[in-house]
């Protein structure tokens, strides 16, 4: 039997580390294709973008959808449990979105590129 000493625990094995919640994020606005979410990700290679697609498959928080067809497509979307985790990346992106106004005016040269609430354009890298 698995056992958690804080509820977060859970939360973060699903989707902590340093790309699942930037992937929810991007399909928040719809539907994706893989390429797609690559461009959108500076940094991710493609074999851990699928990776990190996989386990969020196989949590049930990402749907897979193949076309047949010359070349193949593959898409994905958030599921009706996915959609669940909107208000997690919701409040991190608040959250990280105050913490860089904060140390903007302590001095920081730091700066946010694109606008949270569109992250259909975003391009996040790390």
């Amino acid at each position: 039997m698995k056992q958690y000493n804080l509820g977060i625990e859970a939360t973060l094995e699903i989707i902590g580390g340093k790309w699942k919640a930037l992937i929810i994020c991007l399909l928040m606005t719809g539907v994706k294709r893989t390429s797609q979410l690559e461009r959108s990700i500076t940094g991710i290679s493609q074999k851990v973008l699928i990776q990190q697609l996989r386990e969020l498959e196989r949590d049930g928080l990402v749907e897979r959808k193949v076309y047949e067809q010359m070349p193949p497509r593959v898409e994905y979307s958030l599921t009706p449990y996915g959609v669940t985790a909107i208000r997690i990346v919701e409040v991190m992106c608040a959250w990280g979105t105050e913490n860089i106004h904060m140390r903007q005016q302590a001095g920081e040269e730091i700066e946010l590129l694109e606008n949270e609430s569109d992250a259909s354009r975003a391009s996040i890298s790390y």
